[in-house]
């Protein structure tokens, strides 16, 4: 079985109020290549830095081959890291440069005294070991003969080997590379990752990747750990996050998805874009189900063969393959082939079974904890939303005093009772007029579905979400008013008791 040399436990990382990582659980073995991958602000970078030492976490452990080393100091921890600036000393040429953490370091030695007694002592490397050390790590980046050069006379993809050259030399049995890539240009990226991969096998140590970058994960990883929000999303190899993806989330993020809402008609049937479809996924009959479809997945034909029957939108050559938008019916679905189609042609389309993904829906309704107001509104998710307080108990009205009426007469002050308010995904508005709705808040996802948007708004303050269905455009980061029909919102009383 394989030797977990990194494992947290329930780690937990918040700056005051505001929580970067929620109980994150995973365990890295040892010798792998791991990535951390997600969109900038997801906690990939935090978690790497917990594991380095220079931040800790708030709560939960960090162990090494078992060992809890959650607030041990960097220096103490047998890991290095590469930053994405590599942090060179641009007054040392590149042989100070990798030596320079080992001019610093010191190792335990062995002796015998004349009686034959066996001591040890703390030494600092000598010069000949030193210069051994340096030249074998330029041999690992490719760098021999560099070892007189400025760094400033380097290009970036040589710096970066600097940088790496810098801390394998020091032997880490964890080396950390937070996005190193992310300076060079496409070119330089494409074979740097060729190279780190390779470089991955020759040393043989753990590799624990941040990246942002899809096909630079899919190509280098043997794990991907993809994150959202400070929490694990999904952790699998990439052809099995790629084939299997977890939620609409990663199957977006990773690749090019078709993402439409289904129902399960049958033992391994599933209903999209108006069809009935074979699929290899087992759900529960009638069940609402998330269908993932890969553009490369669907294949053209004549439309006489074809389980769906569509128009050509438009053709845009990617240089391996040809992406081609076919509308079919209401429906928009992305096609890659290596064959092209033009634009206004009526084609067919087919979808053979083990191309269908079926997975749960991770929002089926909004929920949130409210309170009514004085005035018989409700207060939830940083804002305030009128609605029909008389769901509360049937049968009830409110008077000219703006009191709650039960059927018996009795007059019932909502004011601060606590409720349940529940909205459906298709019962919210946005509006660019910050004064138009009851709340406001950032998008902060947008996931095509076929025929619709699938949009987050999150509020400011208390970070709640709103997640709801909009056939209109918008952008990530619009600034933008949450609008709830009075009507739409459904009450329910918490149990506690309200004033009489």
């Amino acid at each position: 079985m394989a030797e977990h040399i990194i494992e947290l436990q329930n780690v937990t990382k918040a700056y005051g109020d505001n929580i970067v990582i929620e109980d994150m659980s995973f365990y890295v073995n040892k010798g792998e290549f791991i990535t951390f991958l997600g969109p900038s602000g997801c906690g990939k970078t935090t978690t790497l830095r917990m594991i380095a030492g220079f931040d800790l976490p708030t709560s939960g452990k960090i162990l090494f081959k078992g060992q809890d080393i959650s607030q041990l100091p960097p220096n103490k921890r047998p890991v290095n890291t590469v930053f994405q600036r590599y942090a060179l000393f641009p007054h040392l040429n590149v042989f100070e440069n990798i030596a320079y953490g080992l001019r610093c370091k010191k190792v335990v030695n062995e002796y015998e005294n004349d009686k034959g007694e066996r001591y040890s002592r703390k030494e600092k490397l000598t010069k000949k070991e030193i210069a051994e050390k340096v030249k074998k790590a330029l041999e690992i980046v490719d760098l021999e003969g560099f070892e007189k050069r400025s760094v400033a006379t380097l290009s970036g993809g040589q710096q970066q080997r600097v940088a790496i050259a810098r801390a394998i030399v020091n032997e880490p049995e964890i080396l950390l590379l937070d996005e190193p890539l992310g300076a060079l240009d496409l070119k330089m990226r494409k074979e740097m990752q060729i190279e780190l991969k390779a470089m991955h096998k020759r040393l043989g140590i753990t590799f624990i990747y941040v990246t942002h970058d899809q096909e630079e994960a899919l190509t280098m990883s043997d794990t991907i750990i993809v994150m959202s929000d400070g929490v694990v999303q999904q952790i699998g190899t990439p052809k099995g996050i790629y084939d299997e993806p977890a939620n609409t989330f990663v199957a977006d993020f990773i690749g090019e998805s078709n993402i439409m809402s289904g129902t399960v008609t049958g033992e391994k049937k599933v209903k999209f874009c108006g069809k009935t479809f074979d699929c290899l996924d087992e759900f529960e009959k009638n069940e609402i189900v998330d269908v993932v479809v890969r553009p490369e997945d669907i294949h053209m034909c004549a439309p006489e063969e074809s389980q769906l029957k569509g128009k050509v939108l438009s053709v845009v050559f990617k240089g391996i393959h040809y992406e081609i938008t076919v509308k079919v019916g209401k429906y928009e679905l992305v096609v890659q082939s290596t064959e092209s189609r033009k634009e206004g042609e009526h084609i067919g389309l087919n979808i053979s079974p083990d191309g269908i993904h079926l997975m749960k829906p991770k929002y089926t309704t909004n929920v949130f904890d409210g309170v009514i107001t004085k005035h018989n509104t409700v207060k939830f998710a940083d804002g305030e939303f009128e609605c029909d307080v008389t769901q509360l108990y049937p049968g009830s009205y409110i008077d000219e005093e703006e009191y709650l009426v039960l059927p018996s007469g009795e007059k019932l002050d909502l004011t601060d009772t606590e409720v349940t308010v529940e909205v459906g995904l298709g019962d919210i508005t946005i509006s660019d007029d910050e004064e138009a709705g009851g709340t406001t808040g950032h998008i902060i996802s947008i996931i095509y579905k076929g025929d619709h948007y699938r949009l987050i708004v999150r509020t400011d303050e208390s970070e709640e979400d709103f997640v709801f269905s909009t056939e209109d455009l918008w952008n990530e980061n619009d600034y933008v008013s949450v609008i709830i029909p009075k009507e739409k919102i459904k009450l329910a009383l918490k149990a506690v008791e309200v004033k009489k």
